[in-house]
């Protein structure tokens, strides 16, 4: 049994990830500042442990890990997987949806795996599992540029930890997944194509993170890529979600 803190447990990916880790046997630690959509399933599952906490509060996120750390709890893993994206001309994205996806995207990230990794280098083992976006993290992003560059730093931030830590047993690996089926283009003008085989689910990352996970103590995995079959989007109509 593993035991996992996760970012971004509430809904979408990260949901799928805390469904099937807990289907594994794991305990996870779920992180999310809203668990009213979130699947019963998962709420009343006693190895789900809910913490309703905003990641962009520092003080409230080391209070949050001092407590954890001071009840005897020992992470296995972390994983990043809450996100924040807002799309368009970049002249026309507000500054405070600016700051809120390089916080989100990239400072809690780092700020996280940095408290971690503390831990992790003194056990002489674990695993931190980064959420990034193939699309955004290696090529250019018009319309999506600030977004674009927060992943391409999470993934150059990915492989420069695993550089530094995996003398001392630590893994890292960045996921990269292209669209999937989620809330995060809510605030764009477009979306992956209904058409079948045009988008991932959040199941498929969620197999990915298990695939990743369930690896031999020997073996890491630095990146993975996940692409749909079909790389078709469409603009959404007027006032679509």
């Amino acid at each position: 049994m593993r035991t996992v803190f996760l970012t971004g447990a509430s809904s979408g990916i990260g949901a799928a990830i805390a469904e099937s880790l807990l289907e594994a046997g794991d305990c996870v630690f779920g992180v999310g500042r809203d668990f009213s959509g979130t699947s019963p399933d998962i709420l009343i599952n006693p190895a789900f442990h809910q913490i309703a906490l905003d990641l962009r509060d520092e003080k409230a996120v080391e209070a949050c890990l001092a407590g954890l750390f001071q009840e005897g709890v020992s992470f296995d893993v972390l994983i990043n997987c809450a996100g924040s994206a807002w799309y368009g001309l970049h002249e026309g994205i507000a500054p405070e949806h600016i700051l809120e996806m390089t916080e989100t995207d990239l400072a809690v990230p780092m700020v996280l795996s940095g408290i971690f990794l503390r831990r992790f280098r003194q056990q002489r083992r674990g695993t931190i599992l980064n959420i990034a976006s193939v699309t955004a993290a290696t090529y250019e992003n018009p319309h999506g540029a600030a977004y674009g560059a927060c992943k391409a730093g999470l993934l150059s931030f990915s492989r420069s930890i695993f550089a530094e830590a995996r003398k001392c047993g630590v893994k890292v690996t960045c996921i990269l997944p292209d669209m999937t089926d989620t809330q995060l283009y809510r605030n764009a003008d477009f979306a992956a194509s209904k058409e079948e085989g045009c988008s991932l689910t959040p199941e498929d990352v969620a197999g990915a993170v298990r695939l990743v996970l369930d690896a031999p103590d020997h073996l890491c995995v630095p990146e993975v890529v996940l692409t749909p079959q079909y790389h078709r989007i469409e603009k959404k109509k007027p006032n679509q979600n």
